[in-house]
């Protein structure tokens, strides 16, 4: 193998990493370390990467000119992040070559470590009927809670599959919640709609992205920041006029 080659698979290599981490909710500065960390484990000590909540752009300073990757969709696997930092520690230690390093991390892409569908559904359902106690909550309204968060979340993932914007599937989720906590008080199945509102749209606020855009900020990645918090506010502002939407139907 010839050395342009070399530096082709380990660009290759670099972006296939950064982006599996970048698709699975890891901040800007790790998966910007991750890349360079490969690259100079397989001799390119001078590389740059550029990651945006959209786009990894890698480039070395030798010919080879900067690759970018569109990225398109973006969920959260810790696991995922896990295991490609994992990966990278062993070709860091030399335990892996560009080969095996690669087949380990197309396994990793193409895995799915996410819970089924009705065990996520029934997680963000006890989810919410927790959060309704712990702010303050009474036990009456805790059955409520539990069917509004649960169909608040089985709605999001199915409205994204049918349309795919996220604003809408977001909106259309907690006007669906707020609807439902309504009937429920309407009905005396329920005591305090702002409680039971609260629990149930929990599972729809962006609380990893939030903590991502202020890490971004803070490690002075600046675009990354404020393009993840503009993305964590337009969800807030969904929720927030999903519920008033759904207040404004029982006015």
């Amino acid at each position: 193998m010839d050395q342009k080659i070399s530096i082709y698979e380990t660009i290759e290599l670099c972006l296939l990493a950064g982006k599996i981490m970048l698709q699975s909710g890891a901040e800007t500065y790790r998966v910007e370390d991750t890349m360079v960390r490969i690259a100079t484990a397989f001799g390119l000590a001078e590389s740059h990467s550029y990651v945006t909540p959209t786009a990894l752009i890698f480039s070395t300073s030798g010919e080879q000119p900067a690759k970018l990757i569109r990225i398109e969709e973006r969920t959260t696997d810790l696991h995922k992040i896990a295991e490609v930092n994992a990966i990278s520690r062993r070709i860091a230690s030399g335990e892996l070559s560009a080969r095996d390093a690669k087949e380990l991390l197309l396994k990793a892409e193409s895995a799915s470590f996410n819970y089924t569908l009705p065990v996520q559904i029934l997680a963000a359902a006890v989810t919410s009927a927790c959060f309704l106690i712990m702010f303050g909550g009474t036990w009456p309204d805790f059955l409520p809670a539990l069917l509004a968060g649960g169909s608040g979340f089985a709605a999001v993932v199915y409205l994204h599959r049918i349309v795919q914007v996220k604003f809408f599937s977001e909106f259309s989720a907690a006007l669906v919640v707020g609807l439902l906590d309504l009937l429920f008080v309407w009905l005396g199945f329920g005591r305090e709609f702002d409680k039971i509102a609260i629990g149930s749209v929990m599972p729809l606020v962006p609380g990893l992205l939030i903590t991502n855009a202020i890490r971004d900020l803070m490690a002075g990645h600046l675009v990354s920041g404020i393009s993840k918090g503009a993305d964590a506010c337009l969800t807030a502002f969904a929720i927030g006029a999903g519920i008033a939407v759904a207040i404004l139907f029982f006015h």
